[in-house]
């Protein structure tokens, strides 16, 4: 992963090593993190959480302002999906999984890290993917909400509708002959 620069979080880059097409609400993946042991021992004192977050990928923000990448991360609208917060930990790596939520819309997505000090504040951040977010990719599709039950459900009831509404106008209709 990537962070501010410089590599503070290590990511394994095998797990997403191809293009994936992940289904909303079905599939799930595995998330893992840790700190880069190049760095000098300490440099984590001020971690104390991680936030997880779910990222669109710049050919799923173009032409929608409200996905708009920022450098201010007060104002970044880049990762607007909360994946997890697990507290930060000293051990080489931290894994966990998680399945795809079924209100995510279609789009192609990554994985960020977000290092929270004591404080709430961002710290550092690594991410899955290189600086111009194009490796390391996958797309969610989402649920269409429609399946062969649901069909055949409203297939059944606009049927039901249509022999009500003939009954009644056909009752209608002798009532007012016998009148």
């Amino acid at each position: 992963m990537r962070a501010y620069g410089a590599d503070l979080l290590t990511y394994d880059e095998h797990v997403i090593a191809c293009f994936l097409v992940l289904g909303a609400g079905e599939d799930k993946i595995t998330v893992s993190w840790g700190l880069n042991r190049s760095l000098p021992a300490g440099a984590d004192e001020a971690y104390k959480e991680v936030e997880v977050r779910l990222c669109y990928a710049p050919a799923s923000q173009a032409d929608r302002g409200w996905r708009k990448t920022d450098d201010d991360l007060s104002k970044d609208k880049t990762c607007q999906f909360g994946v997890a917060v697990r507290p930060y930990t000293t051990t080489n790596s931290t894994s966990f999984e998680y399945e795809l939520s079924r209100e995510l819309p279609t789009a192609t997505y990554f994985i960020r890290a977000y290092v929270l000090d004591f404080d709430g504040k961002v710290v550092a951040y690594g991410q899955t993917t290189d600086d111009r977010k194009a490796a390391d990719l996958f797309e969610v599709v989402e649920i269409s909400g429609r399946s062969l039950s649901l069909d055949i459900a409203a297939g059944c009831f606009s049927t039901f509708s249509v022999l009500l509404l003939l009954l009644f106008f056909v009752a209608d209709r002798r009532k007012k002959a016998k009148e």
